[in-house]
C-alpha cells in the first residue's frame, strides 16, 4: 500500500500548485534580486546629484527621470528596495517572535499573567494600527529605526492573541497529557510539543502582514515620521515629489514599486492561507 504524504507536504504541494501564489513569489524574488544587485543595476548612486539635469522626464538617459536635485529616480528606486524590503520583513519577524513568545507563555501558564497580557493586547488592538504607530513614532522622533520600533509595538499583540488561542486549543490534547505523565518539563512541553503544532496560522498571518508592514513603513516615511531625506526610501521619495504635479515620475515609479511588492506579498499570503489554513484547505 502506498504511503500517503504527510500533511505539511500536501500543504506545500498545494501552495506550489497555486499560480497566483507563485506569481507573488516571482515578484518577491524579483525585488530581492534588485536589492541584492543594486550596485550593478543602478547607473548612478542614490545620492548622486546633477543639478544641470534636474526635473528631467523619463528618457533613454534617465529611464525614470530625475528629481529636483538631478538625482536619477531609477537608481533611487532600485536602491530603495534595499531599505523598504528588509525594514518591512524585520517588523514582521520581530513582532512575530516577541508576540508568539508572550502569547504562548500566557496561554500555557494562564492566571494573572495571562489576564494582564490579554488586556494590554486588547487596549493596543482597539486603535487602528497605523494611527497608533503614527503616535508612537511622533513621540520617538522621525527616523527609520523609530518607525520600525513603532510598528513592532503595534503589531506584536496581534501575534500574541493568535498564538495564545492556538496554545489553548492544543494544550489539552492527548500527546501533551502523555508528555506530562512522562515527566517532561514545562518548557519542553511548551517548546517541543505545543509550539510546533501551532505555527500554521502564525505563518499565514505573517505572510499576509508582510506587504502591509512595507506599506505602513512607507506611509510613516511619507508623512515625515520614517526615513528622512535624502534617504532613498520609497515612501520618502513619494513625499518629496507629492506637490510636483507636473513631474509625475517622481511619485509614480516609487508608488509602482510599493504597489508591486505589496501585491506580491498579498498573492503569496493568500496562497499560504489557502494551503495551510484548515478552514480553507479541505484536502
Amino acid at each position: 500500500m502506498q504511503k500517503s504524504d504527510a500533511p505539511w507536504k500536501r500543504r506545500v504541494k498545494s501552495l506550489l500548485r497555486n499560480p497566483m501564489a507563485m506569481f507573488g513569489v516571482g515578484i518577491i524574488i524579483f525585488w530581492i534580486l534588485v536589492a541584492f544587485l543594486a550596485p550593478v543595476i543602478a547607473p548612478k548612486g542614490p545620492l548622486e546629484q546633477n543639478i544641470g539635469d534636474r526635473m528631467q522626464p523619463p528618457s533613454s538617459q534617465y529611464w525614470f527621470g530625475t528629481d529636483e536635485l538631478g538625482r536619477d529616480v531609477f537608481s533611487r528606486v532600485v536602491y530603495g528596495a534595499r531599505i523598504s524590503l528588509p525594514i518591512g520583513l524585520i517588523v514582521i519577524v520581530f513582532a512575530m517572535i516577541f508576540g508568539c513568545f508572550i502569547g504562548a507563555t500566557a496561554g500555557y501558564f494562564g492566571g494573572v499573567y495571562d489576564l494582564l497580557i490579554m488586556r494590554l493586547a486588547d487596549i493596543t488592538m482597539s486603535f487602528p494600527s497605523i494611527v497608533l504607530a503614527l503616535a508612537i513614532a511622533a513621540v520617538l522622533g522621525p527616523s527609520l529605526t523609530n518607525a520600525l520600533i513603532a510598528m513592532i509595538l503595534v503589531w506584536w499583540p496581534e501575534y500574541a492573541r493568535l498564538m495564545r488561542g492556538q496554545v489553548l486549543s492544543v494544550r489539552n490534547n492527548e500527546y501533551v497529557a502523555a508528555a506530562v505523565l512522562l515527566g517532561a518539563s514545562q518548557s519542553r512541553i511548551l517548546f517541543r510539543h505545543i509550539l510546533p503544532n501551532t505555527f500554521g496560522p502564525i505563518l499565514v498571518k505573517a505572510s499576509l502582514d508582510a506587504g502591509s508592514a512595507i506599506l505602513n513603513i512607507a506611509a510613516l516615511s511619507f508623512i515625515g515620521l520614517g526615513a528622512v531625506p535624502p534617504t532613498a526610501e520609497w515612501g520618502a521619495m513619494i513625499s518629496t515629489g507629492r506637490y510636483k504635479f507636473y513631474n509625475w515620475w517622481m511619485t509614480t515609479f516609487p508608488g509602482l514599486a510599493i504597489l508591486s511588492v505589496v501585491l506580491g506579498f498579498n498573492f503569496f499570503g493568500d496562497g499560504v492561507r489557502d494551503a495551510f489554513d484548515p478552514r480553507t484547505n479541505k484536502s
